[in-house]
Parts: structure tokens; sequence; C-alpha cells
């Protein structure tokens, strides 16, 4: 049996701000190019650029980047709506 799980709007929304929130720590972080930060880190580069477009991603990707950036998830999610 396959689970699909459809996602509404307000959620897609959602999942956009975070892909946001993280570009906004890698441009933070003195990276211009996705794919430098990506390949600096061991990242997937076109994983790493899904994420930060807003596709849909797993909580373990999520907590890979926050320890990258020495981040805890309260301090991830306290600057998001």
């Amino acid at each position: 049996m396959t689970l699909i799980l459809m996602i509404t709007d307000e959620q897609e929304k959602r999942i956009k701000e975070i892909g946001a929130r993280i570009k906004a720590l890698r441009i933070r972080s003195g990276y211009t190019s996705y794919e430098t930060f990506a390949t600096d880190h061991d990242l997937p580069r076109k994983n790493y650029w899904r994420l930060e477009t807003g596709y849909n991603f797993t909580i373990a990707t999520l907590l890979r980047i926050l320890d990258i950036h020495k981040m805890t998830m309260d301090e991830f999610f306290k600057e998001l709506k």
C-alpha cells in the first residue's frame, strides 16, 4: 500500500519559508553560491538547491543544516512567522 500525503497551500507556503530561511543562513555565512556551500559541507548540490527552493525535505536534512550552522531548532524557527 502506498501512502500519498497531500500538502495544503498553507503547508506549501510554510515549506517555502523554511527554504528561504535556509538560503538566508547560507548567505549570512558568506556563501553567495549554493553550489559552493553544498560542496564545502559534503551535501549533494541538487538536493541542497531543492531544499533552498522549498521542495519538501526530511527532518534529518533540516537537522544536518542546523548542525552546519551550529543552530538549535528554537533559534532556527524563532525567526519564522
